[in-house]
């Protein structure tokens, strides 16, 4: 079974009309890893998706809130 991670940044970024630029200023991570993630080239959690025969994305991510 083979599942592709989607992730929404461009749409968002869009929506909220910022560039992939100022993402990257204000999160702190490369511009070029922005970019890879928007055009949909960083697979890395697909493939560990797929390794561990994951199929629902749940498993895989939490999102916590870490400010207490």
């Amino acid at each position: 079974m083979s599942y592709q991670v989607k992730l929404k940044v461009k749409e968002i970024l869009e929506e909220r009309k910022i560039t992939q630029k100022k993402l990257a200023e204000v999160s702190g991570i490369r511009e070029s890893t922005i970019s890879d993630i928007v055009r949909g080239a960083r697979t890395v959690l697909s493939k560990i998706a797929e390794a561990l025969e994951i199929t629902d994305i749940r498993e895989l991510i939490d999102f916590e809130n870490t400010s207490k």
